[in-house]
């Protein structure tokens, strides 16, 4: 796995990770698209089931999810099929995935993008950065698994 943070960007505040997964980007892609599979691959440990929405996701579906303690509610905002899908929290956060075929499989880079979050500086300082590092890692190697 590799990582790349930018957390100290002036205009940017991301966090991502890469991992090569042995399989196709189709198949990787009909499991994001389809929520009630996140709850399968989440590496937080917050996403506990899908509420409502669409069975299959597409640019500007709306869904809800059960986390742990509340629920949520997101927006995909990024979608062009077997490559990438992003979907917008309602804390403005994007939790977005892009795909890309390589020999033995698929590259696959999941971003937590707070770049649009009004305090910004406060979730650096909260560690939330490191935290959704930790859980991007965790997200990875579970898809790495499932296909292992």
């Amino acid at each position: 796995m590799s990582t790349t943070t930018h957390p100290g960007a002036p205009t940017t505040a991301l966090v991502s990770r890469r991992a090569v997964v042995a399989a196709t980007p189709s198949v990787i892609f009909a499991l994001l698209a389809a929520p009630g599979e996140h709850p399968g691959l989440d590496g937080t440990g917050e996403v506990k089931g899908f509420i409502e929405g669409p069975q299959r996701l597409e640019l500007g579906s709306v869904f809800r999810m059960r986390m742990k303690g509340y629920t949520t509610t997101n927006t995909v905002v990024e979608f062009e099929q077997d490559a990438l899908i992003a979907w917008r929290h309602r804390g403005r956060h994007v939790w977005r995935w892009q795909l890309r075929a390589v020999p033995g499989g698929t590259e696959v880079t999941e971003t937590f993008d707070y770049t649009a979050k009004r305090a910004r500086r406060l979730v650096r300082l909260i560690g939330i950065p490191k935290q959704a590092g930790t859980a991007l890692d965790k997200t990875l190697t579970a898809l790495q698994a499932r296909f292992a």
